[in-house]
């Protein structure tokens, strides 16, 4: 008799040491007064799954405007997030563009979201949704665009090799 199991869903949370990861929450805790705590570190969890999707499949990732908050803390401990990118085999760029949510592209969170599947992570789905969508409130109101050309390198992220 045969079995079938899933693959192993990876866990991005190990892709910091406990105190780098509780460093990165504590900076989107502190961006979002109010937040809690169980918010700040899935927050944290799906940019660090983000950056690793990202590293990997470099080119047309966006990350939604919650995960983005996450991301923006994650870059503001540099040490840490040079590292990560090293552990990743890519350092992944932020390509900031000005918030307009009227460029908003759910097909471009769909891609993204399907990236970090296939990278091996579990996505939170209700961290993915529209800038409009306030059921996670955050600070940051970065809505990235996609460029509508699979190679165009003019996103969000844009990773690039150590």
């Amino acid at each position: 008799m045969s079995t079938t199991t899933s693959p192993a869903v990876r866990d991005a949370a190990s892709l910091l040491s406990r105190t780098e990861f509780d460093g990165v929450t504590a900076t989107v805790l502190g961006n979002n007064k109010g937040m809690s705590e169980a918010d700040a570190r899935r927050i944290v969890e799906e940019a660090l799954k983000f950056v690793a999707a990202a590293a990997q499949f470099p080119g047309g990732m966006r990350p939604s405007k919650t995960v983005d908050e996450g991301w923006h803390a994650l870059i503001l401990h540099t040490r840490v997030y040079q590292q990560l990118c090293r552990n990743l085999g890519r350092f992944v760029h932020h390509v900031p563009e000005r918030p307009d949510p009227t460029r908003h592209d759910p097909t471009a969170l769909e891609r993204t979201q399907a990236r970090i599947v296939e990278a091996g992570y579990e996505v939170d789905r209700t961290l993915w949704l529209g800038p409009s969508n306030g059921s996670v409130p955050v600070a940051a109101s970065c809505e990235h665009a996609g460029c509508g050309d699979a190679n165009c390198e003019a996103n969000c992220s844009d990773a690039h090799p150590n």
